[in-house]
């Protein structure tokens, strides 16, 4: 991963690009305090364009992983001085300046990155998750590295305050998993663990096929037990944000417990259809955040 030779001084960085994908949990809402609206942004179109060059568009695996080592070599090259390059100025460009001002970790961003990696390889070879254990590697790359860098920008340090935000973080990609797997079953994409699958007995092929079982509904709702006793575990973290931060992090942690309702009412059916947040969902989230 090589930069580019000679950094420059860096041009004033264009504005990032407005989140325009569906997502269940608030990026820079309202909530979020004012000064940090722009570094929080930066952050997400990096995570958002890597996690479109593993997932969207027909590139094959071998295009999407050198399109990722290429935007890795970009980080790198920013991180250097350099100024950022054409093809990706909307990401860079404010990400740079988020890096300049507020001295991110960039071993974090590079763990996304491993992630995004990781997801092209294992579809393309047709891999799954062995046990829990390696879904949750994965989650501390692909997910709590958001969390860690948040805590950074809000300058909360502290080993409780790291594990918390890991625990909701990882939380929140599992919630993810079990909310997606309509759509990523049939992409290849397995997080369902080996090591569950045979302890109730459910056979990749149903899974692949979309097949509703008995065996696989008891699958997926201890799954989203496992989540939801992660989300609990990290919630703690909700009372050592300051002021709005605060309040974000308890919208962030009802949005995942709601999800986590509509995947468990609807019995394991998650497997085949995707559950959504709608209006009556966002009041009771609000009721349950001022409880917190």
């Amino acid at each position: 991963m090589n930069a580019r030779p000679s950094p420059q001084p860096a041009a004033a960085p264009t504005r990032a690009a407005p989140v325009t994908h569906y997502e269940n949990f608030p990026v820079a809402s309202l909530l979020c305090p004012p000064r940090l609206r722009e570094p929080i942004t930066a952050i997400y179109a990096f995570a958002r364009a890597a996690d479109d060059i593993a997932d969207e568009g027909q590139a094959s695996p071998g295009e999407r992983l050198a399109d990722l080592h290429a935007y890795r070599a970009e980080l790198h090259s920013i991180t250097a001085g350099c100024l950022p390059g054409p093809r990706w100025a909307f990401v860079f460009g404010p990400l740079q300046a988020t890096l300049r001002s507020h001295r991110l970790p960039v071993a974090l961003l590079d763990d996304l990155l491993d992630a995004f990696m990781q997801d092209v390889a294992m579809t393309r070879d047709g891999a799954t998750h062995a046990d829990r254990a390696a879904l949750l590697d994965y989650c501390r790359r692909s997910a709590n590295p958001v969390g860690r860098l948040l805590l950074h920008l809000y300058g909360v340090h502290g080993d409780a305050a790291l594990r918390e935000s890991d625990a909701i973080c990882s939380a929140l990609q599992l919630i993810n998993f079990w909310q997606d797997l309509s759509v990523d079953l049939p992409r290849g994409r397995h997080y369902l663990a080996d090591a569950d699958c045979a302890a109730y007995g459910v056979a990749r092929a149903d899974l692949a096929a979309l097949r509703r079982t008995s065996a696989s509904d008891r699958l997926v709702l201890d799954c989203a037990a496992w989540a939801r006793g992660l989300m609990l575990q990290g919630a703690p973290l909700v009372h050592r944000l300051p002021g709005r931060a605060g309040w974000e992090l308890r919208l962030v942690v009802q949005g995942g417990l709601r999800i986590l309702d509509k995947v468990q009412a609807l019995g394991g059916a998650s497997l085949t259809a995707r559950p959504r947040l709608g209006a009556p969902d966002w009041l009771r989230m609000l009721a349950r955040a001022v409880r917190m």
